[in-house]
């Protein structure tokens, strides 16, 4: 073991004790049930922007230094997706989902349709949620890696462990803890990334590589296909972020929970501008690495002392429990509270609290496995579990929110559907990270059936029942939906060789679809039986 693994395993140790100690204080908060699930929903604008802060920022930061390092400034694109994803939230979902009183996504659905979708939709989601955790643990692994020797699965597995510890204690109140920890951390690890740009390669090396690598510094270079993908993700995600819900539902009020997002978005910024810096300096000291976040540290190591190298990492580390520590705990949410009360309707507060520590357990458990299983492949458990978690959830939320016609049938029945078309995409695909069976990502293919058998069932079931709605004026929205569809199916016969070469295909069918599927909802918004209100036709 070096220097600098050694600083860095005393930095880790006295953070780790740092965190038990928060997780014991955090367990006198969450002394009731709703101060497990949701800090009591007493939680105040910096909590908010604290939390959500370590949640995206901090694993956007890991994610653009990687893509920087190959890629150079248009990584930033995955950054401005990414705060485009928190404004979204906070002008448009946080009221809304508050005043439903919201915990999590699969709990929503399952309390407009039963226990048959809650138990399928918190199953999905809380196994996609490990996946999550480890890619970006794998991402911090690598450090570890470099440093000391110790293998990735072992690091991987001792940060899965450092989660169950202080999550088990004191659940959303251990989260707020240790994101405002984290807070100082980042700042110490700007800081010391910047001495570090200025001692190598400095303002005249960055110049000198801008001219002799000018591809790097171009917006576009990522390809348009890929910043496309990223803005799709993350707009798709808007209704199914289930993690950053529930931190920023802990609020005291909705509008706290905005001005908490607002302020998150702008502490945004740095993790995006200094994250593209990092990669790109790390490009011009160590270049030929085929992973940026391997290169990094053989940068730091080439440029500071050990002490400051460990600190440095230290950040990194908090920046995989920010995103690690609220997906752990929002999937244990999903499987102990929406699975134990659709398989245990009667079970009290305090049964589903104990049904979700040892749901805790066993995601930790298969955080473990996972990263035994493609320690190396990060961007693939992050493709699994977006194609899983959105392809089985999307329909049912957008049903949940704006369509009374949709049966509890048609439900569960779009949430296999849609689950299983996505797997079985990828696995015609060969299960590789970033190449598609017919040049498509299977998140595509899984939404898209996920709404077309949600459409299908409803009408089958509810045939003869339907009241048609043409003539309104909220009808014109539904005829402007159904033009674009058009529009887009003609655009789409005439450049389908351009479209599919750059990776479009897939998200121009489903845009095509949900445009058809915004349509119903306006034209076809319920059945006879049900009186249709005003606001649900000025909503969309």
């Amino acid at each position: 073991m070096t220097t600098y693994g050694l600083w860095l395993i005393l930095f880790a140790c006295l953070y780790t004790f740092g965190l038990i100690a928060a997780g014991h204080v955090s367990r006198k908060k969450a002394n009731r049930h709703t101060g497990f699930f949701v800090g009591g929903r007493a939680f105040n604008k910096w909590i908010v922007a604290f939390c959500i802060t370590g949640l995206f920022s901090g694993s956007t930061f890991i994610s653009i230094v990687e893509l920087s390092y190959l890629s150079g400034v248009s990584a930033i694109w995955y950054g401005v997706a990414e705060t485009t994803q928190i404004l979204i939230i906070a002008f448009l979902i946080i009221g809304p989902f508050r005043e439903k009183l919201v915990v999590t996504v699969s709990g929503m659905i399952g309390n407009r349709y039963g226990r048959s979708a809650l138990g399928i939709g918190g199953a999905i989601t809380a196994f996609a949620f490990p996946m999550w955790s480890v890619a970006t643990a794998i991402a911090f692994a690598s450090a570890v890696h470099v440093f000391t020797g110790v293998s990735l699965t072992i690091s991987i597995a001792f940060t899965a462990l450092l989660l169950y510890i202080y999550l088990q204690a004191g659940g959303m109140w251990s989260i707020a803890f240790t994101q405002t920890i984290n807070i100082f951390l980042f700042a110490a690890m700007f800081v010391i990334g910047i001495v570090a740009f200025l001692l190598n390669p400095g303002i005249d090396g960055l110049l000198a590589y801008a001219t002799s690598n000018p591809e790097m510094f171009q917006f576009g270079s990522v390809g348009i296909q890929i910043i496309v993908a990223w803005f799709g993700t993350f707009l798709v995600n808007v209704i199914l972020a289930q993690a950053a819900f529930q931190m920023a539902l802990s609020c005291k009020t909705p509008e706290e929970g905005q001005k908490g997002l607002k302020i998150a978005s702008i502490f945004g910024i740095p993790f995006i501008v200094l994250g593209t810096l990092f990669g790109i300096s790390a490009a011009i000291v160590v270049p030929g690495s085929t992973l940026g976040l391997v290169a990094l540290p053989q940068y730091l190591m080439e440029v500071l002392p050990a002490p400051l190298v460990g600190l440095f990492f230290l950040g990194v580390w908090a920046c995989a429990l920010g995103w690690g520590a609220p997906c752990q705990f929002s999937g244990a949410t999903s499987l102990g509270k929406d699975v134990g009360s659709a398989l245990h309707p009667t079970a009290t507060s305090d049964q589903l609290i104990t049904y979700t520590k040892r749901s805790l357990l066993i995601l930790t458990v298969l955080m473990i496995v996972f990263g035994m299983l493609r320690t190396e492949q990060s961007a693939w458990w992050n493709v699994l579990a977006w194609t899983m978690r959105n392809s089985a959830t999307f329909a049912p939320v957008v049903a949940v929110l704006f369509w009374k016609l949709a049966t509890k049938g048609a439900v569960v029945s779009s949430m296999v559907t849609g689950f299983l078309s996505g797997i079985v995409w990828y696995h015609l695909g060969g299960w590789l990270p970033n190449e598609f069976y017919l040049n498509i990502h299977p998140v595509w293919i899984g939404m898209s059936a996920n709404i077309i058998i949600l459409v299908i069932v409803t009408f089958i079931q509810e045939k003869g029942n339907i009241k048609v709605n043409l003539f309104s004026t909220g009808a014109k929205k539904g005829y402007y939906a159904f033009a674009f569809s058009v529009l887009l199916v003609l655009t789409l016969i005439a450049g389908f060789h351009t479209i599919y070469d750059l990776g479009l295909l897939g998200i121009t069918l489903f845009t095509i679809i949900i445009s058809l599927f915004i349509a119903i909802i306006i034209l076809i918004p319920e059945s006879k039986a049900e009186e249709q209100p005003v606001s649900r036709q000025m909503s969309m």
